[in-house]
């Protein structure tokens, strides 16, 4: 807090002398030994009787001081026309007091004039100024808002204008929803949300909403019937990782010995999130690695000498673009070519989800080691590393659970087609778009999911050649969200992909939406997988909203033939409409 600024000593001023100039005293010539005296002009002879006593004089004390005999020498008392100004005195050094040169010289001794009276008055003056400043100072300093915010003084502008609240009982442990209120019925939900669901913007409509309590399904349409889900795809991606995967899995990048001195493999272990970004500063992959690490590794084991990088991508088979893609699709700024090695998925600005990237992923990432290492990209870069090549450096990519997040929250499609890999490596199956989607089908119907009809062609849902119907993602979502304790082992599994799902007005591709219209009553209580494909009229939308009588609904909502900002609008005043229901 600044300090006010106090003076450290009152100032006093000294009146002026009179116009009329004031005589200069005579110096007395400078004493050899022991001063003389020197008084005054004697006055005439007394008698040799006694003086009478002086009468007393009238006058005020101060007036009497004005009247005293003449000065001693060396003392000067200039007296200014101010009568209340404080007296000057000015005594040479070494001289003695008049008082005692008239002693020595055998003269009656004199009383001085009584100076108690002005001393006491000036030193209460001095006082009083100081007090006067001190009291302005600590006035103005706690006139400020800042201090009197500070002090909590009354007149502050902040100060509160009614009786402080009363404290509250905190708990730290998070209430789920509730399990006990009123349970939503088929024909609550059916009445509720009818007008919303005839929207005609929203074109063939399939869908179905659950209760994740009982598993009792309140609504549906066609729910069996499979249409192209769009990016909801993710969805069956993400559960099929949570299933067959370690929560806790990271994928690696590592760099080793070569065949040739000087000459050093990356070994690429699919994952795409490495960043080039230096340390401290985060790409669109939150925890993900940095490159610059491995490099420290790698000079360190090394001691600088490489001259030579190559590359090991045979973590990953097969094309790497899928069926069902559009030309344009990779590279764009949705999506790039399928490799298992890339800095920032392959984007041009690594924290720009929007950014274009690149059509040679790993390529790219050779010449930036290459260039922080001081070598050279072999003129064959792709090679096997050696079988027990020493590790010279190895960096990891975030936990699964994290990966999975991202790939839901802001529907990254390389990395969902990537996770699809990694399942089809669990599963013994060939690491390839075909590998994937068909390891994704096999473990969500060995955990008791039905994927009758379902055809995958990618993880990701840019194809067009996929087919899901709205049954398995209620499905899918409604043991996700069970409450605990029913006793089914997948809920633990599967609980992540509820954090992964966007908010409603807040977070992820439903960020901008739920800001207007009936939506808006949806805006932080519906978490949603978005799915969109203009050109086909494809938009689908699946997860869950919390009700007004404290209930989860889950639902999964798929279109074709919807027109795309309508469409969106229409499946977001459906859920919104769930948000108000009481369905009771």
């Amino acid at each position: 807090m600044p300090n006010a600024s106090l003076p450290e000593q009152p100032t006093v001023f000294v009146p002026k002398p009179p116009a009329a100039p004031v005589p200069r005293p005579q110096q007395p010539p400078r004493p050899q030994a022991r001063p003389q005296p020197q008084p005054h002009a004697q006055p005439p002879p007394r008698p040799q009787q006694a003086p009478p006593p002086p009468a007393p004089d009238p006058r005020p004390q101060q007036q009497q001081q004005q009247a005293q005999p003449a000065q001693a020498p060396g003392r000067i008392e200039i007296k200014p026309a101010n009568a209340h100004a404080v007296p000057m005195r000015i005594e040479p050094t070494g001289q003695q007091h008049p008082a005692e040169t008239k002693a020595e010289a055998g003269e009656p001794q004199r009383e001085p004039a009584a100076e108690g009276p002005p001393k006491r008055r000036r030193r209460a003056w001095w006082i009083a100024g100081a007090a006067v400043v001190l009291v302005v100072a600590l006035g103005v300093a706690a006139a400020l808002p800042y201090v009197s915010n500070r002090l909590g003084l009354p007149w502050a502008p902040n100060a509160p204008k009614g009786d402080p609240p009363r404290p509250i009982a905190v708990s730290r442990d998070l209430a789920g929803p509730s399990t006990s209120g009123p349970a939503p019925t088929p024909a609550g939900v059916s009445q509720a949300i009818s007008g919303a669901v005839s929207n005609p913007a929203l074109g063939t409509l399939t869908g179905t909403v659950i209760d994740p309590v009982s598993g009792t399904t309140l609504w549906e349409k066609n729910a069996g019937q499979p249409i192209t889900p769009a990016s909801t795809t993710k969805v069956l991606t993400a559960a099929a990782a949570l299933l067959a995967l370690d929560h806790g899995t990271q994928f690696s990048t590592k760099v080793v010995e070569g065949s040739q001195p000087g000459s050093v493999v990356l070994v690429a272990g699919g994952d795409i999130t490495l960043s080039s970004l230096p340390d401290g500063q985060e790409s669109v992959y939150r925890g993900a690695a940095h490159l610059d690490d491995l490099v420290a590794q790698v000079k360190e084991a090394t001691g600088g000498d490489v001259s030579q990088v190559q590359l090991d991508l045979s973590a990953f088979t097969g094309p790497t673009s899928a069926e069902g893609w559009a030309p344009e699709d990779a590279p764009s700024t949705y999506m790039a070519p399928v490799e298992p090695a890339m800095l920032d998925g392959g984007r041009s600005v690594p924290d720009d989800d929007g950014s274009m990237r690149t059509g040679r992923p790993a390529e790219q990432l050779a010449g930036e080691l290459a260039s922080r290492l001081g070598a050279q990209v072999a003129s064959t870069p792709a090679t096997t590393a050696p079988q027990g090549a020493r590790v010279l450096g190895e960096v990891k990519s975030a936990p699964l659970t994290e990966l999975v997040d991202t790939a839901l929250s802001i529907s990254d499609n390389l990395l969902a087609d990537v996770i699809a890999r990694h399942v089809a490596i669990a599963e013994g199956a060939e690491p390839s778009f075909t590998g994937g989607a068909q390891a994704t089908l096999d473990v969500l119907s060995r955990n008791g999911f039905d994927v009758t009809g379902v055809e995958l062609s990618d993880g990701s849902g840019l194809s067009l050649r996929n087919k899901v119907p709205a049954k398995l993602l209620g499905e899918l979502l409604s043991v996700a969200a069970a409450p605990d304790g029913k006793g089914d082992p997948r809920t633990a599994k599967l609980r992540p992909l509820l954090g992964g799902l966007p908010v409603a007005g807040g977070s992820g591709t439903l960020a901008e939406r739920y800001t207007e219209g009936a939506a808006a009553e949806g805006k932080g209580w519906v978490r949603g997988k978005t799915g969109t494909i203009p050109s086909d009229g494809i938009n689908s939308l699946a997860g869950l909203v919390l009700d007004t009588d404290g209930r989860v609904l889950v639902f999964a909502l798929m279109t074709v033939g919807s027109q795309t900002e309508a469409g969106r609008a229409g499946l977001d005043a459906i859920t919104a409409t769930l948000r108000g229901c009481g369905c009771g």
